[in-house]
């Protein structure tokens, strides 16, 4: 089964909306630890909405767990993540308007700026994921570009499973959830390792964890949003349940 790996941007979003010190993300990290994830993700956005530089000393210092740092392919956050030296860094499209990312990286178009943000990482010790949509021709990019690792972008997915009543097996949905399975294949095949995540919650992360060769899931909304009622530990362990239960035939 793929690990879950909790993305805490979002209690720094409660917190930066009053600009006050609390609740404090990096203790949101040592929740999701003691309920289990494998992974602390964090998005350092070039804008500073919800995480901020100082939370970064601080996240490294109590995450004992991986720690993958999310981020646009510019030198800024380039010379940040050197210094950080977290266990793998993601590049993600940014926009300005966008409430949340939007859609992967277009790696095709972008192979000549990437190339020597990869090398930089690489020369620092640090794997590289490329956040990508489910498409062949990306992964085929990603693979010549140099990325160790894609992450495919499971929010086509969610939003079908959201439209179509929750019913797994809509047309549309298992379309889009048969595009996820093929194309984590194509990732294998070519030698990267294969994440996923976007817009999975309780509901619709069952048949996603259950896709063979995923390594991780990268949740970070849903997990919050549940743990203003339970807590940030338990609702990681909920979300370690709904992903060890079998999938529906």
């Amino acid at each position: 089964m793929a690990e879950l790996c909790v993305n805490i941007d979002h209690v720094a979003t409660v917190r930066q909306a009053r600009r006050t010190w609390e609740p404090d993300p990096a203790w949101a990290a040592v929740e999701a630890q003691l309920g289990g994830a494998a992974g602390i993700t964090f998005h350092l956005r070039e804008d500073r909405r919800h995480m901020q530089d100082d939370d970064l000393g601080r996240l490294k210092d109590v995450v004992t767990v991986r720690l993958n740092m999310e981020m646009a392919a510019t030198e800024e956050m380039v010379e940040i993540a050197v210094g950080l030296q977290p266990q793998m860094a993601m590049l993600v499209p940014e926009g300005r308007q966008e409430i949340t990312t939007e859609g992967g990286l277009d790696v095709i178009a972008r192979q000549a700026e990437l190339k020597p943000l990869l090398a930089r990482l690489g020369d620092a010790g640090i794997p590289v994921s490329a956040f990508i949509d489910a498409c062949p021709a990306q992964i085929q990019a990603a693979a010549e570009c140099g990325f160790g690792v894609c992450e495919l972008h499971t929010g086509p997915y969610a939003e079908a499973f959201h439209e179509h009543a929750r019913n797994i097996g809509h047309p549309l949905v298992s379309a889009e959830l048969e595009k996820i399975r093929d194309c984590t294949r194509t990732v294998l095949d070519l030698g990267m390792s294969c994440n996923a995540g976007h817009g999975l919650n309780y509901a619709n992360v069952t048949a996603i964890a259950s896709i063979p060769g995923l390594s991780e899931l990268h949740i970070g909304h849903s997990i919050v949003s549940r743990s203003i009622f339970v807590g940030i530990r338990e609702a990681t362990r909920d979300m370690l349940r709904c992903m060890a239960t079998p999938p529906s035939s």
